[in-house]
């Protein structure tokens, strides 16, 4: 029988049970015969959850900006529906028993949670309560501990990959490892938050293959944590390991922004110097504690959103380091929002400044031959797909060896799991671990 923590929370009954308590719950939090409840109670109550849901709008669309495409329609019209199950419940509470006080608070708790689980189908972030446990349930592997001792290494030859002189030996651990790490920003002196290390069955070993490094990013707002807990990372990466004899790329999954809703464009700029972060300190950090490829071979960056925008960049400033993107539903360019507000705010309305950073316009400038990448999107992505339309020709016209992908669903996660899961093949192939 299946684990209740591994039911699904985007299809099936789940969903379908919620909706139908949350019309429950609403039918008795909405059911009073006194007259004043349907003369003004009542309709306060409604009046004053829809006014509280345009607010939130206005705040976050326009004043606070967390998001630099703004709120989803359907996804501010969920959380209204749970802040009306709060408003309504703020009215009935005071003419009630302290026993039906007790059962509309549970009613607002179940349409608050429906609410919620509503906008979590629209992102398509937590497939599972396993998920949205990941941070209790999956704390992780103590990294010293997993990355072990400096052993030989397994190289492969001009024009053969690792997994045609790998032998695996015979008590290699049918899993990866992740473990939660720190990288100082020593150069950068950016502040970020910890990082997350994926290490693939095969480091293990003894002698251990020298691995391919694939750095992924996240979106914003976010954390490093988001590949592991919505996007399945280790699920997918374990599988691939399985199928190629415990081989799969050891991955890095750092911090870009700093904090939860934090935007440094991935750029160094007076909102800090996170570019510099993720190439110097990173490269220094992941080839002092890991016996890897060399960062001469060139490695994988890929990120989702914020960081499919981040990861083209990084590619076109430091095409000597990163090789191969990644990009997954990412922008034209780095926002705060609009380009005037962003060039304002991280440059001081230096217009060239940004434009020495910005991607596409370097891409406009100079070839980069030595460079492939992948674009994916998704294809009810209206706001970003003829963005990255505008990408991939940027990335043609330079010489880039670059395909865009389209596949099924929005800006969500049902389209970077995918998304991710199709190109994994290719960016081990590209970085001579297997062939696809």
């Amino acid at each position: 029988m299946t684990n209740p923590l591994d039911w699904s929370l985007l299809s099936g009954p789940i969903p379908v049970i919620l909706l139908i308590l949350t019309v429950a719950a609403f039918a008795l939090l909405l059911t009073d015969r006194t007259r004043a409840w349907w003369t003004w109670k009542a309709p306060t109550a409604l009046a004053v959850g829809a006014v509280l849901t345009a607010i939130l709008g206005v705040v976050v669309d326009r004043w606070w900006k967390p998001f630099p495409e703004g709120l989803p329609t359907e996804v501010l019209l969920w959380m209204g529906v749970a802040i009306l199950g709060v408003t309504v419940t703020a009215v009935r509470l005071p003419s009630l028993t302290w026993r039906r006080r007790a059962a509309a608070l549970a009613c607002a708790f179940v349409v608050g949670l429906t609410g919620l689980n509503q906008v979590n189908r629209y992102f398509q972030s937590y497939t599972t309560t396993r998920a949205v446990l990941g941070p209790w349930l999956n704390t992780g592997t103590d990294f010293h501990k997993a990355a072990g001792r400096p052993t030989g290494l397994v190289t492969a030859p001009p024009g053969r990959m690792i997994a045609d002189v790998w032998t695996p030996p015979p008590n290699l651990p049918a899993s990866g490892t992740l473990s939660e790490v720190t990288i100082p920003g020593t150069v950068s002196h950016f502040t970020a938050r910890k990082a997350w290390v994926y290490l693939p069955p095969a480091y293990q070993a003894a002698p251990r293959p020298r691995l391919p490094v694939l750095v992924l990013l996240p979106g914003q707002p976010g954390s490093p944590r988001d590949w592991i807990d919505a996007g399945g990372i280790q699920r997918i990466l374990d599988a691939y390991a399985a199928a190629h004899h415990g081989l799969a790329p050891v991955t890095v999954m750092p911090d870009a922004t700093g904090s939860t809703i934090g935007n440094t464009l991935c750029m160094d700029s007076k909102l800090g110097n996170a570019e510099t972060y993720l190439t110097t300190d990173l490269q220094a950090w992941v080839t002092a504690n890991l016996q890897v490829a060399s960062p001469d071979s060139g490695w994988t960056v890929g990120g989702f959103s914020f960081g499919g925008t981040c990861a083209v960049q990084l590619s076109v400033r430091a095409p000597h380091l990163y090789r191969t993107f990644l990009d997954l539903s990412g922008q034209r360019e780095p926002t705060l929002g609009n380009h005037k507000e962003t060039v304002k705010k991280a440059f001081n309305g230096d217009e060239g400044a940004f434009t020495r950073s910005n991607p596409v316009s370097i891409l406009a400038t100079r070839r980069f031959p030595e460079l492939a990448g992948r674009i994916i999107t998704g294809a009810n992505d209206h706001e970003f797909t003829p963005q990255l339309n505008f990408v991939y020709l940027a990335c043609r016209n330079a010489g880039v060896d670059v395909r865009m992908n389209v596949l099924p669903g929005g800006h969500s996660w049902q389209v970077w799991r995918a998304g991710f899961t199709q190109q994994l093949p290719w960016i081990a192939e590209r970085n001579g671990l297997a062939r696809g």
